[in-house]
């Protein structure tokens, strides 16, 4: 799709072009504008909405099903053979509560994390909220913001825009003013401002922050394989209803109230109904823990995600180490005047308006020194040359050491400002294994002996610009200094000083890192500084192999030969941002699932392509748009609790998903015994309700909600399915077992109900000793929640009220204790079966 022509910007003919500095919009204009209601007035969606969240939870194919079978009940049967109905009530009112409760949290952490724009009005820049923006604002832009609305440039220096988000190309596009930009991409270099031309609901952004923050349960293989295995229920529940139908109403010819019943009685536990709802009421549940811990989840699915991972990228600057940096020390080269590169400094720092966090941290300490020279151009800095620049007027033309009279420097890493050879190089590797990091300032065309640009005799004929020097010493014939930005820029520089950084360790990343260590995480340090530098920081925080560093520049460009290197190292430095994204992909296609940390605008492509992009909440607007989970406390140690999060909803759904599919199967092999055997349905729809509540829906409610600590798994239907196949099997055999005993045993004319009340002891047992291999391994209170079940059966058993209303009552001895003894040949058999279905099909 060509964003650009859907948008459809407005012209820049348009809009007034002031000359100099825009003003912006003046304070009545603002006024005006929002009286026209030309406000960009978007509404925070990081949820659905309240009716979206009733309608979702209401209206399910299931819930009509019963909804219908419910109806028929309450004309056929006594209150309680529509319990079953109830219960839905209660478990979709649940689902409700919950995710509204997630849907508080979201909007509310959604407010934290929103982009807050630097807007011009009447002259003064101002931060405001993206929902304030006014048709016409003049909005200022910096490496790393994100465009919130379209607009037109009024103002660009050196303004590259990434524009991949919308039209799917990598590369940043230059733009000039009189350019148009669109909503959602962001600033990789340099600043500038535009007008918004087009706000609220027709700007592109509305449509971005819609799809991008949505709430959503979709795109993840938990969901995908529970809708799978209720694709399958279906198909077999609509032949096995209809013969079940036919057999008690046809072929029995029995009193029709109670044919309806047990016909309902029989197709009601078929469908696994709760199993969604508690999947969506663990997941909200998981949101709801996690907003505590202020992570913003703007994709659902990432939790289950980050559960998955096995490999996580991380980058040094903001994840491992904080965003601020100290100049420990400056060390002069060449013969350099110490207090004249203090200036010059200063005067770099002053240079760049928004400087990252390695100039910031030389503002901090030559501001007060800078030099107060006049900026003639400035470079900013960029995560592909990796260095910026500034050239200033010192003084006038003389000793400069150029034609134009200007003095021209470059500050960024010195293996790629140095050649191979530079001996300057050899210490830089020492500060680097020590841990710092080390930035080159460079004078380009003048040598490094003569950085004060003045020769021998004080009036500037050492200047040695490209183009030599001028006969009167002036340097008026050094016209040929590369520009900043021109590439021979860098290669005609001289160095002049190092710049020693020291880096401010998160003091909680050491134990995060040993976190995923325990987990079996592999974690890979990609970063854009020196490789040394990185293992050293690596190293003090006790990454495993942080000693084996590789430097990026090295890398096979064929994916197949970097997926080696990237499984055979864990430090990598001098990594361009496509090559990020490159190491991502190398490592998918080894069957990794990789996340990957950021905060920075070089890190978006890797975020966007990796399976889980975690940024950091002090990060880049570009960052946090395309980010699945945000850390909004910028805490790296937040991690773990995540991942817990995530392990913990995809190993008790997969747990209690047991529980209800094997209800699933022996409910539709039951029917079919049913219908070949041409006798009644042994249950009424209360017997069914009775067991299903006490061996599936509260204990599945507990064991959703407990701790879990084991690595989440593939193939999530068939580790369900090959449990619950043989496990409904064998309860429907012993089950139905019994029932034709007690058929040959009893007579009478309520001989039904004795038979009914035999084959719902053997059920029982079964389902109980299929909870009791589900809740292993064993605790205190997984002992008492089984326990507990067991004992509420017995006291509808023995007291005469429950027995009644449940229409159970076990007659005599020998057919209730043939019912025990099948029940527990049958756990025997289920215990056998489990440890050979382990052995035999693994899920791996």
């Amino acid at each position: 799709m060509d964003a650009g022509a859907e948008l459809d910007p407005v012209h820049p003919m348009t809009l007034p072009r002031p000359a100099g500095r825009h003003t912006g919009l003046t304070s009545d204009e603002v006024a005006a504008h929002v009286a026209r209601g030309e406000v960009n007035d978007v509404p925070v969606r990081s949820s659905r909405s309240t009716t979206e969240i009733v309608r979702a939870n209401v209206f399910t194919r299931f819930n009509a099903i019963i909804g219908v079978l419910w109806v028929i009940m309450f004309f056929v049967a006594p209150i309680q053979d529509t319990l079953f109905g109830f219960v839905i009530i209660a478990n979709t009112g649940i689902g409700i509560i919950q995710e509204l409760r997630a849907k508080k949290t979201l909007d509310g952490l959604a407010v934290i994390g929103e982009a807050r724009p630097t807007v011009r009005r009447d002259g003064v820049a101002t931060e405001i909220s993206t929902s304030a923006i006014v048709l016409g604002d003049l909005i200022e832009l910096g490496p790393g913001d994100k465009v919130v609305v379209d607009g037109v440039v009024a103002e660009a220096d050196s303004l590259e825009i990434d524009e991949s988000l919308l039209t799917g190309e990598a590369d940043p596009v230059l733009k000039r003013p009189g350019d148009p930009v669109m909503s959602g991409s962001f600033v990789v270099v340099g600043g500038g401002a535009f007008h918004a031309t087009k706000v609220g609901r027709d700007a592109y952004a509305a449509q971005l922050a819609e799809e991008a923050s949505r709430f959503t349960l979709v795109d993840s293989e938990l969901r995908n394989g529970i809708s799978t295995i209720l694709k399958y229920v279906t198909w077999m529940m609509v032949p096995t209803a209809i013969g079940l139908i036919l057999s008690q109403l046809v072929v029995k010819q029995n009193d029709f109230k109670n044919s309806i019943a047990r016909t309902v009685g029989g197709i009601v536990p078929m469908i696994p109904e709760g199993l969604v709802l508690l999947t969506s009421v663990a997941f909200a549940i998981g949101v709801i823990r996690l907003g505590r811990l202020k992570v913003l989840v703007q994709e659902l699915p990432a939790i289950e995600g980050l559960a998955r991972v096995d490999v996580v990228c991380l980058d040094k600057t903001g994840t491992l180490t904080e965003g601020g940096m100290d100049v420990s020390e400056l060390r002069p080269l060449g013969g350099a005047d110490e207090a004249y590169v203090r200036q010059v400094l200063g005067a770099i720092g002053e240079s760049d308006p928004r400087p990252n966090a390695s100039l910031q941290a030389i503002i901090d300490a030559y501001q007060g020194e800078r030099g107060r020279w006049p900026v003639a151009a400035a470079l900013p800095f960029s995560s592909v040359r990796k260095y910026s620049g500034a050239a200033f007027e010192e003084n006038g033309a003389a000793g400069t050491g150029s034609g134009d009279g200007l003095s021209r420097w470059l500050l960024g890493a010195p293996d790629v400002l140095l050649p191979p050879d530079d001996p300057a190089l050899a210490e830089v590797d020492h500060l680097n294994r020590q841990g710092m990091r080390v930035l080159l300032l460079a004078r380009v065309g003048t040598a490094a002996g003569d950085t004060d640009g003045t020769g021998a005799d004080g009036t500037g004929a050492g200047g040695t610009g490209a183009g030599g020097t001028g006969a009167d010493g002036t340097g008026e014939a050094g016209a040929g200094v590369p520009e900043l930005d021109s590439p021979e820029a860098a290669s005609a520089a001289r160095a002049t000083a190092l710049v020693v950084l020291e880096q401010r360790l998160r003091p909680d990343a050491a134990d995060t890192l040993t976190y995923f260590a325990d987990q079996d995480v592999a974690a890979k340090v990609i970063s854009g500084d020196n490789a040394v530098s990185v293992g050293a920081v690596a190293g003090k925080l006790g990454l495993p192999g942080a000693d084996r560093t590789v430097d990026a520049r090295h890398l096979p460009a064929e994916r197949e030969g970097m997926a080696d290197a990237l499984d055979a190292g864990a430090v990598f430095g001098r990594v361009t941002p496509q090559q990020k994204r490159d190491m991502v992909g190398a490592l998918q296609s080894r069957g990794h699932t990789v996340a990957m940390t950021g905060d920075g605008v070089n890190d978006v492509l890797a975020l966007k392509d990796a399976d889980i992009g975690v940024s950091m909440g002090s990060g880049s607007e570009a960052t946090r748009a395309v980010a699945q989970i945000v850390l909004l406390n910028n805490s790296f140690a937040t991690l773990p609790s995540v991942v817990a999060e995530g392990r913990r909803v995809i190993g008790n759904i997969t747990r209690v998903a047991t529980l209800f599919l094997t209800k699933t199967v022996y409910s539709v092999l039951l029917a079919i015994l049913v219908a070949c055997f041409q006798v009644e349905y042994p249950f009424l729809p209360r017997h069914l309700t009775l067991l299903s509540t006490l061996t599936i829906g509260i204990p599945a409610f507990f064991l959703a909600l407990a701790p879990n600590k084991e690595r989440a798994q593939p193939h999530f239907v068939r580790r369900v399915m090959r449990y619950a196949v043989p496990s409904g099997i064998i309860a429907a055999v012993a089950t139905f077992a019994t029932y034709l005993l007690a058929r040959h045993s009893y007579t009478g004319p309520d001989s039904l109900g004795a038979e009914t009340s035999a084959a719902t002891l053997t059920l029982f047992l079964v389902s109980m000793w299929v909870l009791a291999i589900v809740a292993r391994p064993y605790t205190w209170w997984r002992i008492c929640l089984v326990l507990s079940m067991g004992a509420a059966f017995l006291v509808v058993l023995a007291v005469p009220a429950l027995q009644h209303f449940f229409a159970l009552k076990l007659v005599g001895t020998t057919v209730p204790w043939t019912a025990v003894g099948i029940a527990v040949v049958a756990s025997v058999a289920l215990e056998l079966c489990w440890r050979w279905v382990g052995r035999r099909f693994p899920a791996s």
